[in-house]
């Protein structure tokens, strides 16, 4: 897969005007996690960086920020919440998967964790794993990136159906949190700069 390809082809469908890079140190990153990111995540955070999509997902940050608006702590807290969700609902049982390799990288407003299963070497052959909290089944796989699974996601209403649990607005947007920040510090709503 390639990361500038899907993350170009999400563009077509969310613009980038509130997109901020995130000046990630990647191999900094690569200790923290012990493994290489995906090159689509890696394109995402340059290009978009972590943020509200479409009103009802937010992309998490890759590294703590206690700056940040809304969940300043990185991918460690709903990569816990991911994992504790399948040991809860079952486990292997539900999933035949080992929990260790389900990293998160974003939740939506209805509670569902988007992430990845981390079972391969390459980690752009990564599937994305979702816990729908409302969707069924609970967990799915698909057998492509983060970008592909955005951009189908936005664009699919009938992936939309099986893959969210909650409605998407028609007109799809990005907002960086640094905007969030500073719509919600001017007393405004963080999701669309507008007054309460």
């Amino acid at each position: 897969m390639g990361g500038n390809v899907e993350t170009a082809a999400l563009a077509q469908v969310v613009p980038t005007a509130q997109g901020v890079d995130e000046q990630i140190d990647w191999s900094e990153l690569e200790e923290i996690w012990g493994t290489r990111f995906p090159a689509d995540y890696v394109a995402f955070m340059e290009t978009y960086g972590a943020g509200q999509l479409s009103e009802e997902i937010v992309i998490l940050l890759p590294v703590p920020r206690p700056d940040a608006y809304s969940d300043g702590t990185g991918l460690r807290n709903e990569t816990l919440n991911a994992r504790g969700s399948w040991q809860m609902l079952g486990g292997r049982r539900v999933l035949d998967v080992d929990p260790d390799s389900i990293l998160a990288w974003g939740v939506t407003s209805g509670a569902d964790i988007y992430g990845w299963l981390t079972t391969d070497e390459d980690p752009d052959r990564w599937p994305v794993l979702i816990y729908g909290r409302h969707t069924r089944p609970t967990f799915q796989i698909h057998p492509f990136g983060m970008a592909e699974f955005l951009r189908r996601l936005l664009t699919d209403k009938e992936f939309q159906e099986e893959t969210i649990s909650v409605v998407l607005p028609e007109a799809h947007r990005f907002i960086n949190w640094r905007q969030q920040k500073r719509w919600l510090d001017a007393d405004l709503d963080p999701s669309t700069g507008e007054p309460w």
